[in-house]
């Protein structure tokens, strides 16, 4: 039976397992690997922080992770196709892992993240949410 995203440990076992199936990912994994050169163990801690206070509002993420992704897309154009899938696999983790309103809400929360920063590097704001200006006409 699966169990709801509660602590730490939960999501420390979802970034984990996320990770490892992006390492092993044919269009991620030479991303992650060759081109950012992450460091694994460095890095998971700190997505923990990350997930930690995106869903259980511990505010332990203090860093920037819009620059770490305009950093990343200097050295490789990042496409909807490299967003789709990295959504997939975080979809798939969660929903193998745990079930729960914070589950959901983990996935729902990828891909309001995903969206902003898909949009941002495209030069666009962050908000899903487009004004429609009107036209002065002379």
């Amino acid at each position: 039976m699966r169990t709801d995203i509660t602590d730490r440990t939960a999501i420390t076992g979802v970034v984990t397992d996320f990770y490892t199936r992006v390492y092993a990912d044919d269009l991620l994994g030479p991303i992650f690997i060759d081109i950012a050169r992450m460091d694994l163990p460095a890095h998971l801690p700190i997505m923990c922080d990350f997930w930690e206070t995106v869903l259980l509002r511990t505010g332990s993420y203090r860093r920037n992770a819009l620059q770490a992704h305009f950093d990343l897309n200097r050295l490789v154009r990042l496409e909807q196709a490299h967003f789709d899938r990295w959504l997939l696999l975080w979809h798939t983790t969660v929903d193998d892992r745990h079930a729960g309103p914070v589950a959901e809400l983990a996935k729902t929360q990828a891909g309001r993240i995903a969206g902003s920063i898909g949009r941002r590097l495209a030069g666009s704001t962050g908000s899903e949410h487009v004004t429609i200006g009107a036209t002065v006409r002379r």
